[in-house]
């Protein structure tokens, strides 16, 4: 597997997308915040509801559950409004996110209350369902310091950091953060998900074409850790710019 030197938008194969965070486009929100990945942006949106799920009362512990849509103007063809029956894809990436953003969170610290996050796809460029973890996550910090601050919370839940990103072979070439060119033409795709410790919360992957060794999926494996890290310094330097 060999790292190719240059790609169409003259990044190397090492290299994540120009990435930027947007504070609080939506100012009912206790927090938000727009995700630049690329041409790729998703406004990740929190909401706290008093109380949890029925299943969940008296447990002492609270609950974060997510909602991810493509609005219908963020591809090139138009993409039909999702309102009663959702798609397999769009139940699974709102799944994912859930799953890791519960993963850095000491739930009983929330006490029965629920997190609610909202990722709106508003361009696709790939990499939406990493964009939106990235974002979220950034969104989930921001919000539960306010609610520390505000004295809602005696102190945050929040126990960890998470950010993800895609990698893949295309043209037998390890890449990192793959944009739509990129992806659409892939041998494999993995999408990866870490948290500050490097340690993996989530892998999704698949071999488009031919099968792919363990030896490969270890060096893109490696390739994520490595864009995850900066992605995350990413998301350090954006709390510390966030209006309180």
């Amino acid at each position: 597997m060999t790292l190719a030197p240059q790609r169409r938008d003259g990044r190397s194969a090492l290299d994540l997308r120009p990435t930027r965070f947007c504070w609080d486009p939506m100012g009912f929100a206790l927090s938000s915040v727009t995700v630049h990945t690329g041409n790729t942006a998703v406004i990740c949106s929190l909401c706290l509801d008093e109380g949890v799920p029925k299943w969940r009362q008296g447990s002492g512990k609270g609950w974060l559950s997510a909602d991810y849509r493509l609005l219908p103007a963020s591809t090139p063809s138009r993409q039909p409004r999702e309102l009663m029956k959702l798609s397999g894809r769009t139940q699974e990436i709102q799944r994912l996110i859930a799953r890791s953003l519960r993963a850095c969170l000491d739930l009983e610290r929330l006490g029965e209350r629920t997190l609610l996050i909202d990722c709106d796809v508003l361009q696709a460029d790939a990499g939406t369902r990493t964009a939106s973890i990235t974002g979220a996550w950034a969104a989930l910090a921001l919000g539960l310091r306010r609610l520390e601050r505000q004295g809602v919370l005696s102190s945050s839940p929040l126990i960890g950091q998470v950010a993800a990103v895609s990698v893949g072979l295309v043209g037998g070439q390890a890449l990192l953060d793959l944009d739509y060119s990129e992806d659409s033409r892939a041998e494999v795709d993995l999408n990866v998900v870490m948290n500050q410790d490097q340690q993996l919360l989530e892998i999704q992957g698949t071999a488009e074409g031919a099968p792919f060794s363990r030896s490969q999926l270890n060096q893109l494996l490696d390739l994520a850790e490595r864009g995850i890290a900066q992605l995350q310094g990413s998301q350090t330097q954006a709390l510390a710019e966030a209006p309180n």
